[in-house]
């Protein structure tokens, strides 16, 4: 019979640091190794079981949402990442994916962002799905400044930066896949990211 050993907490955690900070599985891998002995593949089994609540970030002061939305490659098809950040702190206050970039998507996204953060102010590119979805919320909307179209801009190349690990996809051979590990890696890189902006 096999047994399987738990790898202590504070070593997941380590090695989940270490492929955040910017290491590939494997380079993550070999230097946790050397504190205790895990491959490249129990990293990325972490990654997927990894489950974050809620996107932690400091209770502060918002005085608008800045949102834009992109593609991310997932196996064979496109999906669309929608991204806020808030223009202060800096802090990814939500992030969401979905099939579609219609109006209604845009509104259900904002909508959740209303519900944990309040309403306030949102700044977006000119997508023409955004004004009727603030509206409905009864949310103010603006086109970016230029101070803040490249405030999203670069929080946005930053994610993707960490997406070229997996050669800009996630790694996926399932059919009509529903993007939960998807999800989860998205919630743990959120989760790092705006603790390391708290420290």
């Amino acid at each position: 019979m096999i047994t399987r050993n738990r790898t202590p907490s504070k070593y997941v955690y380590y090695g989940l640091h270490l492929y955040f900070s910017g290491l590939s599985l494997r380079r993550a891998s070999e230097r946790l190794s050397q504190l205790y002995k895990r491959n490249h593949v129990s990293i990325w089994n972490w990654i997927q079981k990894y489950h974050v609540r809620r996107i932690s970030s400091k209770r502060k002061r918002i005085s608008e949402y800045i949102v834009d939305e992109t593609l991310l490659k997932v196996g064979s098809e496109y999906i669309w990442l929608w991204v806020a950040i808030e223009p202060e702190n800096r802090q990814i206050l939500s992030l969401s994916i979905s099939k579609e970039r219609n109006m209604f998507v845009a509104e259900r996204y904002l909508s959740s962002l209303v519900k944990v953060h309040g309403k306030h102010p949102v700044s977006t590119d000119g997508g023409t799905w955004y004004p009727m979805a603030c509206r409905f919320i009864g949310l103010k909307h603006h086109i970016h400044s230029s101070f803040e179209k490249s405030l999203i801009e670069r929080k946005i190349q930053y994610i993707k930066d960490r997406t070229e690990s997996f050669d800009d996809y996630f790694p996926c051979r399932i059919k009509n896949c529903k993007l939960k590990h998807v999800r989860n890696w998205l919630n743990l890189f959120v989760d790092y990211h705006n603790k390391e902006l708290n420290r």
